[in-house]
């Protein structure tokens, strides 16, 4: 039952069902498909507030550095990685290098973990 913390940032899209993925370093115990998942906001804070409960219905590894982004085993176009940018919440594919350049360092490893949008979300 991982439990993920989302920056203020990323709090609202991830409620709003339109961030369904997150990218994260590996864990001792990785997260797996069909992982119950515990999206928060402020954990360990007094601003703590839970955005939802989903389930882990992807999970992709995913290494990134300045010259390549690599998913699975498939080295990425640059539209393919301004794509997984936008859809992780970042303006621009710089914006989005920068980001784990600066909180990780390259090489970054991880995975790409995905869930469904919630449920009772009025489309229009």
């Amino acid at each position: 039952m991982p439990s993920l913390n989302f920056k203020k940032q990323f709090a609202g899209p991830v409620e709003d069902g339109v961030k369904t993925q997150t990218i994260r370093q590996m864990r001792k115990r990785p997260i797996r498909v069909g992982d119950d998942l515990y999206l928060f906001t402020g954990l360990r804070t007094s601003k703590c507030r839970k955005l939802m409960t989903t389930v882990a219905t992807e999970v992709i590894p995913i290494s990134i550095d300045q010259d390549e982004v690599v998913l699975g085993c498939d080295p990425l176009r640059s539209d393919q990685v301004g794509e997984l940018a936008r859809v992780d919440g970042f303006h621009s594919i710089s914006e989005f290098k920068d980001f784990f350049r600066s909180h990780y360092g390259f090489p970054f490893f991880g995975q790409l973990i995905k869930w469904h949008p919630p449920t009772g979300l009025s489309e229009g």
